[in-house]
């Protein structure tokens, strides 16, 4: 295939086990892990967890990268399209919340014809970055019930510096748009999501700024959107060699960026600060 799926339109070759654009992947899904996740939002993972399936590859080549191995390394393994519909139907069967879809990008079209294969009784989440085409996304409507995108940058030039992601604030700011468009309002069965949007953000050392900015941005923005304040930030991965992002955040920060969610009334969830920790993340081992 000639890929366009993500926002930097490569135009590149890609074949099912290899591919020449920024991504550098095939077209077959390339997974890191399948397995119930218990750290998402409470609404997602709920008691019993989301039914998490994590992608090789991204959009983006964030320097703080808590899941470089599998984000910027593609570590994971090729399977078929009729093996990741087998995947959902496994998850829905162990009793998962739903199933959820993490940095799913490159691998729309093979998603696609695996629902088309088995779709699941339950909600389908997709999981990104947030750095869509909303031309891609269109193509998800009636498939995806709950989105999950990252809005990181009100700031074009930090998210060139920190993610390699010309345009983020407009690209960002229409995929959410089009996200909230096919959901609507949140709608819940009990405490738990149905379908709708939940605005992501991680909170950077020395970056409370913009932070703040992105809160401010959310709410002009993306209304009937629930918004996720993140405090889970670990140095790793590049980071470790960027003195402003060699450390986690401290408290005082923290408090400064809840406070503007709470001024700002947004609806949804703050992190704590004990989550800021490496044994959070999973082992890429399939």
């Amino acid at each position: 295939m000639i890929c366009n799926l993500c926002p930097r339109k490569c135009s590149a070759e890609r074949n099912e086990t290899e591919g020449k654009g920024f991504c550098g992947l095939g077209t077959l899904p390339r997974v890191a892990r399948v397995a119930p996740h218990m750290w998402e939002e409470p609404c997602i993972s709920g008691e019993k967890g989301s039914g998490a399936v994590f992608f090789s590859g991204c959009t983006l080549r964030c320097v703080f990268c808590q899941n470089y191995a599998i984000s910027a390394n593609n570590n994971g393994r090729t399977i078929k399209v009729s093996e990741l519909a087998e995947e959902f139907k496994k998850l829905e069967a162990i009793g998962v919340h739903n199933i959820n879809l993490v940095s799913p990008t490159p691998y729309i079209d093979a998603i696609i014809e695996a629902l088309e294969i088995y779709r699941p009784k339950i909600p389908i989440v997709y999981n990104s970055s947030g750095y869509e085409n909303v031309e891609t996304l269109s193509r998800l409507e009636g498939y995806v019930d709950i989105y999950l995108p990252d809005f990181k940058y009100a700031d074009d030039e930090l998210a060139v510096g920190y993610s390699k992601a010309p345009n983020y604030v407009e690209t960002a700011t229409n995929a959410v748009k089009e996200m909230l468009r096919q959901t609507g309002e949140p709608v819940f069965d009990g405490e738990m999501m149905r379908s709708g949007v939940i605005v992501r953000h991680l909170v950077l050392p020395n970056h409370t700024k913009n932070s703040v900015r992105c809160l401010e941005h959310i709410s002009e923005n993306f209304k009937g959107a629930l918004v996720s304040l993140m405090g889970q930030y670990t140095p790793v991965y590049k980071a470790l060699e960027n003195e402003k992002l060699n450390r986690k955040i401290t408290r005082r920060e923290y408090d400064k960026v809840k406070s503007k969610l709470f001024e700002l009334e947004l609806d949804g969830f703050a992190q704590e600060l004990s989550s800021a920790d490496e044994k959070y993340i999973p082992s890429w081992d399939y």
